[in-house]
């Protein structure tokens, strides 16, 4: 069975109800902003994750690992929000995407609702970085980042609360807050082996 055939059974199936809905956000009380993040998994016999590295000069989130994607346009889809935006970040043509599913959106503590979607893209492809938002493009092995024993639950104090969290770390790289709980969601929803 090819990759986006075992995706879409996989999604089928209901998974855990252990999903995580999002970060703590007691201090806001407007409706979050729409956005949308590419899951964009490789299509070779062990699928890899497409991930970027955030540069160091960026207002928000500088440094972090994140999936290509942000905040959804008027009169747009999650779906051509999430393609739209890798194409933007790191050179991903829209072309070679072939989406699968929109998954359950995750609320972050900067006040988005992001709905991520998992998508099927050939594997080896060139991408490049956005010279002004994105410092480094990189494939996580799927099955490493699924795999519960390399998600460890973390805790910080943040806003005078002490929050949890989760982090990956995978060669050398840490993957921690909304992009590790949308891998943790993505495991539980896929639950494969």
């Amino acid at each position: 069975m090819n990759l986006p055939d075992r995706l879409r059974d996989a999604l089928q199936t209901p998974g855990s109800a252990d999903l995580l809905t999002g970060d703590i956000c007691e201090d806001q009380d407007s409706a979050p902003q729409p956005a949308a993040v590419l899951i964009a998994l490789t299509e070779r016999s062990n699928p890899g994750v497409i991930l970027t590295v955030r540069r160091e000069d960026m207002r928000t989130h500088a440094g972090q690992v994140a999936f290509p994607g942000g905040r959804i346009d008027a009169g747009e889809s999650a779906t051509d929000a999430a393609i739209r935006e890798a194409w933007e970040e790191v050179g991903l043509d829209p072309l070679l995407v072939q989406p699968i599913a929109e998954l359950d959106p995750y609320r972050t503590v900067t006040d988005f609702s992001v709905t991520p979607v998992i998508a099927v893209i050939p594997p080896d492809l060139q991408l490049s970085p956005h010279e002004r938002e994105v410092a480094e493009v990189f494939e996580a092995p799927l099955d490493y980042l699924l795999d519960p024993a390399n998600q460890h639950r973390q805790a910080a104090l943040f806003r005078g609360r002490e929050r949890h969290y989760y982090e990956i770390v995978w060669n050398g790289r840490r993957i921690w807050g909304a992009t590790a709980a949308m891998i943790v969601n993505l495991s539980h929803r896929l639950q494969w082996r």
